[in-house]
């Protein structure tokens, strides 16, 4: 197993600088880490400091809150795209799952894959911290209707992040055809190797080098 290719080297802090960027980039490059994942601004300068590597440029959409509406994520996906993201993360409508809105869930995250096209790598974040075990698999089914490649558990900006349990009802309500994205809190490779174990097919974490280091 190549843990490199399993992890997208994150920084999503709202204070986060040109140079912190760059220096992810180059520490992506060198550990050979699936992707780095930043903030849409920053989109142009990773895919900048990327070129010529095979690592991908992934970016957050509605995020952290996933309270925008679906036209406003379509159009920031697009535009985060246009400017050389390859994978966009997308915060689902959290409100809509506490309100079973399941059908408005899958509307979005459909109108979102219109957006960028088909060969864009679309996950969306449930927030499973803020979710009752029903919520996230249905959840999960909505978006995969919806036309997501992946699921992913947190933004790692609300009161929790991944946890084993959310993974693998997250894997169970999808199948195995379609990834499982486990982030926030995954701190060194026994708990990265706990969320794998337990159906994640990707890990979001800061502490890349950390785990590698391991």
């Amino acid at each position: 197993m190549n843990i490199a290719k399993l992890i997208d080297h994150t920084l999503l802090k709202p204070e986060a600088t040109a140079e912190q960027i760059k220096k992810l980039c180059a520490e992506a490059k060198e550990y050979g880490f699936m992707s780095v994942c930043v903030n849409p601004f920053f989109v142009p300068l990773a895919k900048q400091e990327l070129k010529g590597s095979d690592v991908k440029v992934c970016t957050v959409i509605g995020f952290p809150l996933g309270a925008n509406t679906p036209e406003v994520k379509a159009f920031e996906a697009k535009t985060a795209v246009e400017d050389g993201a390859d994978e966009v993360d997308m915060v689902q409508n959290i409100g809509w799952a506490k309100e079973k809105e399941w059908k408005a869930i899958e509307l979005e995250v459909a109108e979102v894959r219109k957006a960028i096209g088909k060969d864009i790598t679309l996950k969306v974040i449930l927030e499973t911290c803020l979710l009752t075990d029903e919520e996230i698999i249905e959840s999960s089914k909505a978006c995969q209707r919806g036309g997501c490649d992946f699921v992913k558990t947190s933004t790692g900006f609300s009161k929790g992040g991944a946890t084993v349990h959310a993974v693998e009802l997250m894997r169970k309500a999808v199948g195995p055809t379609l990834g499982v994205k486990a982030s926030g809190g995954v701190h060194n490779k026994e708990e990265l190797m706990a969320m794998v174990n337990a159906g994640a097919t990707r890990i979001g974490a800061s502490a890349g080098v950390a785990i590698m280091k391991e």
